[in-house]
């Protein structure tokens, strides 16, 4: 099948990726676009990856009040005071203070979690699992645990706009697309009356 210029700019309005990018996760999908979306989340996990030890000294602090009872605040940081101005990077830090008000994340990630939490809840998880084998048990904890993460941990909350995909996938994503890394450095939030 060959690919038009068309189809490269579907792409393209559908992923933010460059051309020479969607031209060739198109002819790598031999022309299906939904593949061609997956040949180019798959490459921008793997550049996040590479870009994750590189320093982050930029970004910006915002702030997220909704109706005057809950607020939130976070400093997201990237490489370059470029990258810090794009739409794209404020769309972002706008989101994740939202998310924070949204969800009350206790953690930024699950390697956060202090041992003593993650104990007791597998003690929890066990004392209700105690007539299983232990072979199950340890799956059904393992489970368990990874609902527990999406719960207090930012980085493996669903996205509240597209339940799709995680913070730290959205995060990869930006990272991707930018070409610096970017981190989520620290972030509070508060409710009336707490």
């Amino acid at each position: 099948m060959a690919i038009t210029p068309a189809d490269i700019k579907k792409l393209r309005d559908h992923t933010g990726a460059g051309m020479m990018d969607a031209k060739a996760a198109l002819e790598e999908a031999k022309g299906d676009e939904t593949k061609a979306i997956d040949v180019l989340r798959k490459k921008g996990q793997s550049k996040a990856a590479k870009r994750a030890d590189r320093s982050a000294d930029a970004g910006l602090i915002d702030s997220y009040i909704h109706m005057g009872r809950v607020g939130s605040m976070v400093e997201i940081n990237c490489e370059t005071d470029f990258v810090a101005k794009t739409d794209e990077f404020k769309t972002f830090i706008k989101d994740v203070t939202m998310q924070i008000a949204a969800t009350n994340p206790e953690y930024l990630s699950s390697d956060d979690v202090p041992k003593e939490v993650i104990d007791k809840e597998k003690d929890i998880y066990s004392s209700e699992l105690k007539d299983k084998p232990k072979d199950v048990q340890d799956k059904i904890i393992s489970g368990k645990l990874e609902k527990f993460y999406e719960q207090v941990c930012l980085y493996n909350q669903p996205f509240i706009k597209d339940s799709d995909k995680t913070i730290a996938a959205y995060q990869t994503e930006l990272i991707a697309k930018m070409g610096e890394n970017i981190k989520i450095k620290r972030f509070a939030r508060m409710e009336l009356g707490e």
